[in-house]
């Protein structure tokens, strides 16, 4: 039998905040270790006040089973920070969000300034409570090793910034640090799968973002990029330069900024926003229509050949773009149309059911992660 290291005392607190496993024994068997080792860790958990005993379970055959649960030892703080806007979340140890806001920020105005901000609201969340661990989303590539942003398209000053260790030195707790999409797609995944199954899932709004989840956990590949679609060369699209230095990426023909440009070519010169292209759409305008259907089509292009590859259970749309059904159902189509019947034999293509909360979901998954953990 192994020994449980770091990470396996972490899915200790995982498995028993998620309910799928509520006694020692059933810990055992979900890790496969000696129920003595079992027993070992979670006294040394109880002990730091991280698990507490709430009463017998069924028995099913011998001793009735102490059922086990979190504590109330603390809280979570997440940051899900957006090209103009953040949205703060407190959580107990299980994930369940305490408290939300929202504050207006500028990334370009640099990681200081703008992290400092975020950091104000972290100081009144934590008055009245012990805060355990910090999780934070940005809107660009991360570096997991050092929490920094790795050559990001739209964070002027942001490049190499330790916002990992800026943070941890301000508020003096662990800090985890990861690319928005992918905290998405953890927060989703964990909703609705738990730690089972393989599922993508697309943030498509104003930029188009993607995370993958294998067996409940990120998948990052080797320097943090799997899953990245957003430049993906969609065929027929032009040469319409994207951020990245390429033409014809998909961000270009599909993500929100794009419809909001091809709007204003067709003279809606008062659309600012992907909003406002998502409400005309809704209100029937056929060049709205047309356009958010389009950009569904390429999304679902972009799409089959990652489906067919990975042959997932779910994908999962998240972003404002998620909200119309007219890119939904393109990107349906396009996708199993394009697929291997196999591929999508018993695939799930659907909106996130978590929604704008599915980024704080996942940064509390990933701040439970880094918590400070007895040795016992």
């Amino acid at each position: 039998m192994p020994n449980l290291d770091d990470a396996s005392t972490r899915r200790i607190l995982e498995l028993v905040a998620d309910g799928a496993a509520r006694s020692r024994g059933e810990l055992a068997e979900r890790l496969g270790v000696a129920a003595s080792t079992i027993g070992l860790r979670v006294q040394s958990l109880l002990d730091a006040g991280l698990l507490r005993e709430a009463g017998d379970g069924t028995s099913r055959g011998g001793r009735r089973p102490r059922i086990l649960t979190l504590a109330d030892a603390g809280s979570l703080l997440t940051a899900d920070l957006g090209g103009g806007h953040a949205r703060i979340g407190r959580h107990s140890l299980s994930g369940g969000i305490e408290r939300i806001e929202t504050i207006a920020i500028d990334l370009s105005q640099g990681p200081t300034a703008t992290l400092e901000k975020v950091s104000r609201v972290f100081d009144r969340f934590s008055e009245s409570v012990r805060i355990r661990a910090i999780g934070i989303g940005l809107p660009g590539p991360v570096d997991i090793d050092t929490g920094s942003v790795d050559q990001p398209s739209r964070m002027p000053g942001w490049p190499g910034f330790p916002v990992g260790e800026h943070l941890r030195n301000r508020h003096s707790v662990p800090v985890a640090v990861d690319n928005d999409a992918n905290l998405a797609a953890l927060g989703e995944h964990r909703s609705q799968f738990g730690d089972a199954r393989h599922s993508i899932t697309v943030k498509a709004g104003t930029a188009i973002g993607s995370g993958i989840i294998v067996d409940g956990r990120i998948h990052r590949g080797a320097t943090g990029a799997a899953g990245d679609i957003t430049h993906t060369r969609i065929d027929g699209s032009g040469d319409i330069p994207c951020s990245c230095g390429n033409t014809g990426c998909l961000e270009t023909v599909a993500s929100g900024a794009s419809l909001v440009r091809q709007m204003q070519e067709r003279g809606y010169a008062d659309v600012r926003s992907t909003e406002e292209v998502l409400s005309l759409a809704r209100d029937a305008d056929p060049e709205a229509t047309t356009l958010v259907r389009t950009a569904g089509t390429h999304l679902g292009q972009a799409l089959s050949g990652v489906v067919n590859f990975f042959n997932p259970h779910a994908v999962f749309l998240t972003g404002s773009m998620s909200a119309s059904e007219p890119f939904l159902a393109a990107v349906r189509s396009r996708v199993y149309e394009a697929c291997h019947p196999l591929s999508t034999q018993t695939l799930r293509i659907e909106a996130a059911r978590t929604g704008a909360d599915a980024i704080l979901q996942g940064a509390a998954r990933l701040a439970l992660e880094a918590l400070d953990l007895p040795v016992g």
